[in-house]
């Protein structure tokens, strides 16, 4: 990839979002068709992606590793508009543009938009702020819209970077099953994408308590910049990131349950334990979050291999084999089986 204007423009001044798509555009700018649709899922990482070294291109501290939600996620129509103005629908019901949700898109769009607005319609079947990744299927099912809308036939690389823009864990969900973002070193952001890991394990299951649909107190991009500047435990996230992840890929090829539920575990809960250690300090459980840990640790000591994560939020994601699908539903009232398509798409 061509970066040379990237490295004189980082010679200027800082780089910018915009920077980053004139480099992926080039030669690629055109105008709109009628319209561009695309759905993408979204994705509970096993390895948490948590704290940024560059807050302008999303540019993570550590590489992170996850698995997507099959079905869930969004489906997004995008077309251009004959007024400036965008205008959003979620789930069918038209947004205000002073909407935290719309100030969001309408910036993202500001990357791409040659003097019209668009008419934006999405379709999420995961709740929206509530740490189930919806920003990551939001952003990543614009993008691969936006990629049809235009026309630029970029790869899946190209696409996960973009996305990584609007949201860092967009990146991952441009692909289907297991994916690995990587962290990267270029200040450009160019060795930052996500790939699909060539993994089949059709025996592993995946199970989703929703706890609750609220949105979060604290949005996620906010409380990683506060745990990065201020949590005491922070400094040592990174090397823990690094041994999860080959625990991880190693559990991945050798299809050891034990060995994968107990590294993304320990990941997850030191996750959350580095934002309790900031000021203020973040907590997003729930005492339904912490019940449930209490039930997933009681089941192991009965001799149920089941193991849980989260992400920065309420709910708690469980991760077990197919024979035991039934011993752990009969425990967790409420339990939704995901289809996570373990295949993936190129």
């Amino acid at each position: 990839m061509n970066v040379s204007r990237v490295a004189w423009r980082r010679k200027e001044c800082a780089l910018k979002k915009s920077d980053v798509v004139e480099e992926l555009l080039d030669g690629r700018r055109r105008a709109p068709g009628a319209s561009g649709t695309a759905f993408a899922p979204a994705n509970i990482a096993l390895c948490k992606y948590w704290g940024k070294r560059d807050d302008e291109l999303n540019l993570p501290m550590t590489s992170s590793l996850s698995l997507s939600l099959g079905a869930l996620g969004a489906t997004t129509e995008i077309a251009p508009c004959d007024g400036p103005a965008d205008r959003v629908w979620l789930n069918g019901e038209a947004l205000s543009g002073e909407s935290p949700f719309v100030r969001r898109l309408t910036a993202y769009l500001d990357l791409y938009r040659s003097g019209h607005g668009y008419d934006v319609h999405t379709v999420s079947t995961v709740p929206v702020a509530a740490g189930l990744a919806s920003s990551a299927s939001g952003f990543a099912a614009l993008v691969l819209a936006l990629n049809e809308l235009y026309g630029w036939e970029l790869d899946r690389k190209a696409l996960s970077i973009l996305a990584r823009l609007g949201s860092g864990s967009a990146s991952r969900s441009v692909f289907d099953g297991f994916v690995e973002w990587h962290a990267g070193a270029r200040d450009d952001g160019m060795d930052s994408y996500a790939e699909r890991l060539d993994v089949s394990w059709p025996e592993l299951r995946l199970g989703l308590l929703a706890l609750s649909s609220a949105e979060k107190p604290v949005g996620s991009r906010d409380a990683m910049k506060n745990t990065r500047d201020t949590g005491a435990l922070y400094a040592a996230w990174p090397e823990k990131v690094a041994g999860d992840l080959v625990e991880i890929r190693g559990a991945l090829r050798d299809k050891d349950v034990e060995r994968l539920g107990r590294a993304a575990e320990s990941n997850a809960l030191t996750m959350h334990a580095t934002m309790l250690s900031g000021w203020p300090p973040i907590l997003y459980w729930l005492p339904e979050s912490v019940q449930t840990l209490q039930a997933v640790w009681a089941a192991r000591k009965e001799g149920v291999p089941v193991y849980c994560t989260m992400d920065a939020g309420p709910n708690v994601k469980l991760l077990f084999l197919d024979e035991d699908r039934s011993r752990v539903t009969e425990r967790f009232e409420g339990l939704q089986l995901v289809e996570t398509n373990r295949k993936g798409s190129a």
